[in-house]
């Protein structure tokens, strides 16, 4: 059958309409389809962790090149924590409604102890630490974090083993805007060796690490 130009345009149209919704009526709410398969938009096998584990680098771009195929690259350091979320709360300060409160130790995180493993010496505070895996945690005050290297691994960091302290440093907090919603680790190469941030909310520190030849 023959149309015009502007009913044959019309009725083209109607059917791929038609079809469209066909189509979208066999996609189940919960599903996307792709390729023919459909796939859950919701994973079945664990939740979305509320603070998710993440890692840094020293180098801050070893991923990268590696993924490039740079395998001279040498990796010095690297730090496992996970990475809790501000939600509105008062993260520090005095009083029962600061999350880490003024003068007791905080792992830096949330979930397991915040790991560091160095795979160098390097050079802390005019202090040499040795290659290997280390926890780390905090001890926050208005003007400045204590840092600290501790050799209980393995463990939440909630009750901290204090006579397992290998070594801490105080480090002067800076302030900085706007606020940072989620608690971020990052390194920073410098000629030296590289610079440790910790940072949340409305303040950070860096902890300097010099390489030890």
């Amino acid at each position: 059958m023959k149309y015009p130009n502007g009913l044959f345009f019309a009725a083209a149209m109607a059917c791929f309409v038609f079809s469209c919704k066909q189509h979208t009526e066999n996609i189940l709410p919960s599903e996307l389809r792709r390729n023919g398969d459909s796939i859950p938009a919701v994973n079945p096998y664990v939740s979305t962790d509320q603070s998710p584990m993440d890692m840094a680098w020293c180098p801050a771009g070893y991923p990268v090149e590696k993924m490039k195929g740079n395998d001279s690259l040498h990796l010095i350091a690297r730090v496992i924590y996970s990475r809790p979320h501000k939600k509105g709360r008062q993260i520090f300060g005095e009083g029962p409604k600061s999350l880490c409160p003024y003068g007791k130790p905080w792992r830096l995180g949330a979930n397991e102890a915040t790991e560091l493993d160095l795979l160098e010496n390097v050079s802390i505070a005019g202090k040499n630490i040795s290659k290997g895996m280390y926890i780390m945690y905090c001890i926050p005050q208005a003007d400045h974090w204590t840092i600290v290297l501790n050799g209980d691994l393995y463990t939440w960091g909630l009750h901290i083993n204090t006579s397992k302290d290998i070594f801490r440093t105080d480090l002067p907090v800076m302030q900085q805007s706007p606020a940072l919603e989620d608690f971020t680790i990052a390194f920073t190469e410098t000629p030296t060796g590289g610079e440790l941030t910790m940072a949340w909310d409305q303040v950070k520190t860096v902890l300097p690490l010099t390489y030890v030849k």
